[in-house]
């Protein structure tokens, strides 16, 4: 397995893009829009800057890498002659079902197709196409270069030979692949968004502020980051996501996601992505500074 094609150019896909290249892995980068590339295409160059200037890697092993990553803005064109497809798209169940119909026609019937949901049944994904067995999910964590997990989901047909093929694959990427079934949340975000989300139910009931629900975690739970700030980082959309999936998925109360989350979603405040969730992320902003909402 040498040609892997990643759907999606945005945080995820490009660090994922980026993590493959630096591997030996020849990567297409495919996105519907070129500006999305472009941007993907400079987070990487940036990301392998800093780890030059941290003596992590040499000159020479960033233009190795980024040679070889190749865009595409058609999936039919950039997925041609690949081994593996990677899709991390928008976490929406709609849009990743019709990426996976257009991938099992693009693609030849050997090609493995593994998708980087963070929660949406990789069964549900499979049954789409006409490979269910070479289904499977790659669920990696944020920043993709540093961050040693990958939860492997397999799907309710997938096979031995395919779990086996990409849990090898992710220890080639220097990560530690860990199996799980296929629920919803798989087993990262059924623990941690119950606990984002009651955190924010905490500020919403008025408990507490939004950094004294931080620090108790920080300082009380050891937590490198508090969860409203891992929250704004992971984005509040995306966290409304998997608490939705969760919740139709469980049928249980405890998932529903908090009145105040949702409110915030509606207003644009999604965190670091639209500068503003739970803390403020103004352009050059060092030190973060909680959003005027949540001020005493």
């Amino acid at each position: 397995m040498k040609n892997v094609a990643v759907i999606g150019a945005g945080t995820m896909g490009n660090g994922i893009a980026h993590t493959f290249a630096q591997f030996g892995y020849n990567v297409a980068l495919i996105d519907v829009a070129q500006a999305s590339l472009d941007k993907g295409i400079a987070t990487i160059t940036k990301n392998l800057d800093r780890m030059v200037s941290k003596e992590k890697i040499s000159e020479s092993d960033k233009d190795d890498t980024l040679s070889r990553i190749s865009t595409f803005t058609s999936i039919q064109d950039g997925v041609k002659g690949v081994d593996l497809v990677v899709e991390a798209a928008t976490e929406n169940l709609d849009l990743k079902l019709k990426i996976f119909k257009d991938l099992d026609k693009a693609t030849e019937s050997n090609v493995i197709l593994a998708s980087n949901t963070s929660s949406i049944s990789i069964t549900k994904i499979a049954a789409v196409t006409s490979r269910p067995d070479k289904v499977i999910g790659m669920h990696f964590m944020n920043p993709v270069p540093i961050m040693k997990l990958v939860e492997i989901i397999r799907g309710y047909s997938t096979s031995d030979e395919v779990t086996d093929l990409i849990m090898e694959t992710s220890k080639k990427l220097n990560k530690v692949p860990v199996e799980v079934n296929d629920y919803p949340g798989f087993v990262a975000n059924r623990i941690l968004m119950p606990m984002i989300n009651e955190a924010i139910i905490t500020l919403h009931e008025g408990v507490a502020g939004v950094e004294e629900i931080d620090t108790v975690m920080k300082l009380g739970m050891a937590h490198p980051m508090g969860p409203l700030q891992l929250a704004d980082f992971i984005g509040l959309d995306v966290c409304l996501a998997i608490m939705e999936v969760l919740h139709d998925g469980y049928g249980n109360s405890k998932y529903a996601p908090c009145p105040l989350l949702v409110n915030m979603v509606m207003a644009g405040k999604k965190g670091i992505k639209s500068g503003e969730g739970f803390y403020s992320w103004g352009h050059g902003t060092k030190d973060l500074i909680v959003a005027d909402n949540f001020k005493k």
